[in-house]
């Protein structure tokens, strides 16, 4: 899961939590085969920061118990997994998963998580997963506070993630030096796996189909090929659900009145047939930085780069 949807995620679990009265086991991501990342929670956010803003609202822990953990053999595959469909509403939880939660305490039934979340309530233990996009955005007040609670003040960045994103901040604003150190930092998703994943339609012909049905294949092994699965590009083009390629964002910016000496710092991770679709963006925007000409290799080897893109414009947009 990239980083943008995983803090979807912990932020709405952790909403479910208090909403249930529940204790929170620190989320255990899942490695993708896109994204390849695999990070811990505390690899890319403070858990002692996190564990503490929240300890007024939500119990958040660790790891479950050994004396909870020995009812399912040590093995977290053994604890019950509630099947949840996306964009549940609150009051699904409270009617339907609140009193699963009550009486479960011990069941089995293993799936794959994406990521894991697991909830205790008076020792009983259930996880739910996977959990993206299980929450649905219209929820009460109670839920809503406790999202942003979790975005805006308990989710913060592990220090040497911080450390390097004020770093890159600093040159970037160094190399903005004709604009007084002001820039736009820009998210540019047009990577191959989201190409492929919103099933538009871009060159066409031959080659970019089969490029893409290969790396569909591989992300979400049969899911645009199962039984019954109509995919209607020129729909999904109509109703603006296709990535932005960078020549798409490079006129947006212009006409909004951004001109080519406008420096920008872009975020995107390897963008799609990059040295052709890129090079109108950068004619547009030659003041054009990205972490690999903001940073050494040396500095960025230990680091998910999707994590400090993520950190880099955030912080940029609450300045």
């Amino acid at each position: 899961m990239d980083a943008d949807n995983s803090t979807d995620a912990i932020c709405n679990a952790v909403a479910i939590a208090g909403f249930l009265n529940a204790t929170l086991i620190i989320p255990n991501f899942h490695f993708h085969s896109i994204w390849k990342d695999p990070s811990k929670f505390r690899d890319i956010y403070d858990e002692e920061h996190f564990v503490k803003r929240l300890q007024n609202d939500v119990r958040v822990v660790n790891k479950a118990p050994d004396f909870i953990m020995e009812r399912f053999g040590h093995n977290l595959s053994n604890v019950f997994n509630f099947k949840i469909k996306a964009w549940s509403s609150s009051t699904y939880y409270k009617d339907v998963v609140l009193p699963k939660l009550v009486e479960e305490r011990g069941a089995n039934g293993y799936r794959k998580s994406y990521p894991r979340l697991y909830y205790v309530l008076d020792y009983r233990f259930i996880r739910i997963s996977p959990f993206a996009n299980r929450l649905s955005f219209d929820a009460p007040p109670v839920v809503q506070r406790l999202r942003c609670l979790v975005n805006f003040e308990a989710l913060k960045f592990s220090n040497p993630i911080a450390t390097l994103s004020e770093t890159l901040i600093s040159r970037m604003r160094e190399r903005s030096a004709e604009s007084n150190g002001k820039y736009i930092a820009v998210h540019l998703r047009f990577e191959e796996d989201m190409v492929a994943f919103s099933c538009c339609v871009y060159d066409g012909g031959d080659e970019e189909k089969k490029e893409m049905d290969v790396a569909r294949e591989i992300g979400w092994r049969g899911k645009f090929t199962r039984r019954g699965k109509v995919i209607r590009p020129g729909i999904i083009r109509m109703n603006g659900k296709c990535p932005l390629t960078p020549l798409e964002v490079g006129l947006m910016l212009r006409g909004m009145g951004f001109n080519n000496k406008t420096a920008i710092y872009l975020a995107s991770g390897k963008i799609y047939k990059s040295e052709k679709t890129m090079a109108p963006l950068l004619e547009m925007f030659p003041l054009l930085q990205t972490k690999e000409t903001l940073a050494s290799d040396e500095e960025l080897a230990p680091f998910k780069m999707e994590v400090i893109e993520t950190s880099l414009t955030q912080h940029e947009s609450t300045q």
